[in-house]
């Protein structure tokens, strides 16, 4: 199964704008059996399938951990 390289993680922020981040396939798999993608700084982890249904994965102690409210594919 062909996953995308990137996904684009939309979370609603108490600030003007959504906070918007950018997540990378790695080569690591999720619980699921699907791939791991994670931004630049390793913080923000999602296990996201071939129906961008996502999950999210603690990368540290006390990480509260909010559902995106948009994932599309990054078009990069």
């Amino acid at each position: 199964m062909d996953y995308p390289e990137s996904y684009e993680l939309v979370f609603q922020s108490s600030a003007v704008e959504d906070d918007a981040v950018t997540v990378h396939r790695t080569a690591q798999s999720g619980a699921g059996g699907h791939p791991v993608y994670e931004d630049d700084t390793g913080i923000v982890r999602a296990e996201i399938s071939d129906h961008a249904e996502v999950r999210m994965l603690a990368s540290g102690g006390h990480q509260h951990l909010g559902a995106p409210m948009v994932v599309r594919e990054d078009a990069a």
